[in-house]
């Protein structure tokens, strides 16, 4: 029809009168085919170009709510380990939970927005600003928190629970407008982009922060004259990043548009609703049970090996360092876990890195176990490297595997709360069992002071307790064996007479039985 109207508007009165079996051949002429297909490549350039910029937008959005997470499961724990036991850290660990209890209020953002301002900036805006404006004011104290004789660790705790809080939040609306940025064909790409963004301020927060603050790696490569402390505090980069997150919000505000919300539940109700309907369906009850259950095998390797090789002398930004190995890998090999998890078996690359992972957590205590005595070697300290660069990877194939599934079957209905349920269920796996492995950790260490019993060495200053008193700290029993033991045979077991017939079951499920019936 396009075709025909503009060649009216080019004739000339006297061409208009042209008889019908003649206009008939002129429509099914050849020129009309290459009109209609550079059209079509013209709009398909078009829908390209606008998917190439929403991830790039994607990726800064995640970058920003990675650089939060990277502290709070990365590099504060490794600054308080030298002051805290394992109990202690287990109690920090429960800064994380939010970010994995966010579908209690998923609904809540993804239903009430204001529609002058977008169904997702309504929250992504205001949540940057309170963010940002936090980052900034504990920047200023909690330099001083950490210099106390006593950390005041439920302070500290309840500062990070507040900052997961918020990026969760934050992660509820960016996964919902995901679903709207990009078209069909590349909706696969914005569990790429979660991963680039994701680990971009994960890297950030935990290679570059760490390196910057150790006094030893300053004065090492970077100072002429040496100091006691590192050219960056926490407090600092708090600071810093605070304002980065504001400059962020207001480019956002300003420049990024956003497309009018299509809405289908107007009442939170019925969207709590929605979520107890497709938690009950069969399959998904499958699912929830296989997330909840399957990072148990590898969970005392992610969450123990880092702070048992810190407990033995190694730099933590030596350990740090790993990141600058396994960041560029994750940019490539994320894209091409993508690629591979788009087929139709989605989940084949999950499936691949969790024997990986339970690998991985294997070689992790033959690395603890067989620490140097005559201190860290170059040979060790490129072990190191390959396995914790070889667990992180398997982790990134396993975290875009299964985002790219959870994107294939979930319901662009109810946006952003279908996503953020399942992402959840993920997330939740891997934060429960951390609490209780470090608590295990704990228990099951038997590692008494020679003369005074009551002294439990599991800590830097339980050890120079010992010290003082004229006492030899002795491990008698590592509960970190014990634990990881434990669960890499409760792994196995659970892949092989479990996990692997029923992930089989599901990719064998159309994407429409995924979605809610509606009454």
């Amino acid at each position: 029809m396009q075709t025909r109207s503009k060649t009216k508007k080019s004739e000339s009165p006297q061409k208009q009168d042209v008889p019908q079996h003649v206009k008939q051949r002129k429509a099914n002429t050849p020129l009309e085919k290459p009109v209609k297909q550079s059209v079509s490549k013209s709009k398909e350039t078009k829908q390209s170009t606008n998917d190439m910029y929403n991830v790039v937008l994607l990726i800064v959005l995640y970058m920003l709510q990675g650089v939060p997470l990277g502290l709070t499961f990365g590099s504060v724990p490794f600054l308080l380990k030298s002051k805290l036991n394992y109990a202690d850290l287990a109690l920090f660990s429960l800064s994380s939970y939010p970010y994995s209890l966010k579908l209690f209020w998923s609904p809540i953002v993804d239903t009430l927005f204001f529609k002058s301002i977008g169904r997702r900036k309504s929250w992504i805006l205001p949540i940057q600003l309170i963010l940002g404006a936090c980052l900034v004011l504990v920047g200023g104290q909690i330099d001083s928190m950490l210099e106390q004789p006593e950390i005041p660790v439920n302070l500290i705790a309840g500062v990070f629970t507040l900052f997961v809080f918020l990026c969760a939040t934050q992660d509820i609306a960016v996964d919902g407008w995901a679903l709207e940025l990009l078209t069909d064909e590349n909706k696969t790409y914005a569990s790429t982009a979660q991963t680039i963004g994701l680990n971009t301020g994960y890297f950030v927060s935990f290679t570059i922060f760490l390196a910057f603050n150790s006094s030893e790696f300053c004065n090492t490569y970077i100072r002429s004259q040496p100091l006691d402390t590192g050219l960056l505090s926490l407090g600092q980069y708090l600071t810093f990043w605070g304002f980065a997150f504001l400059l962020c919000t207001l480019a956002l505000f300003f420049f990024a548009k956003e497309a009018p919300a299509q809405v289908h539940s107007d009442e939170i109700a019925a969207v709590y609703k929605t979520i107890y309907g497709i938690m009950r369906m069969p399959h998904m009850t499958t699912l929830i049970v296989i997330l909840f259950t399957a990072k148990i095998g590898f969970i005392p390797n992610e969450a123990v090996t880092g702070l048992k090789l810190l407990e033995l002398g190694f730099n933590k930004e030596y350990l740090a360092a790993a990141a600058i190995i396994d960041f560029p890998l994750q940019l490539v090999f994320g894209y091409y876990a993508a690629k591979w998890s788009s087929g139709r078996r989605p989940l084949r690359p999950w499936l691949f890195a969790f024997w990986g992972r339970l690998l991985a957590a294997v070689m992790g205590m033959a690395v603890v176990a067989f620490y140097p005595k005559e201190g860290v070697t170059h040979f060790y300290f490129f072990l190191v490297m390959f396995v914790t660069t070889f667990s992180s990877f398997m982790s990134t194939v396993q975290f875009v595997g299964l985002g790219s599934f959870f994107t294939q079957i979930s319901d662009p209905a109810i946006g952003g709360t279908y996503m953020t349920l399942l992402n959840t269920l993920s997330n939740l796996g891997g934060t429960w069992p951390k609490y209780f492995i470090l608590l295990a950790v704990d228990w099951l260490t038997v590692a008494p002071c020679s003369v005074d019993a009551n002294i439990k060495c599991t800590d830097e200053k339980a050890k120079q307790q010992c010290l003082e008193v004229g006492g030899k700290c002795s491990m008698e029993s590592d509960g970190y064996y014990t634990v990881s033991v434990v669960c890499v045979v409760l792994g196995v077991l659970s892949m092989l007479f479990y996990i692997v017939p029923q992930v089989r079951k599901m990719e064998a499920i159309p994407a429409s039985k995924w979605k809610l019936k509606k009454d």
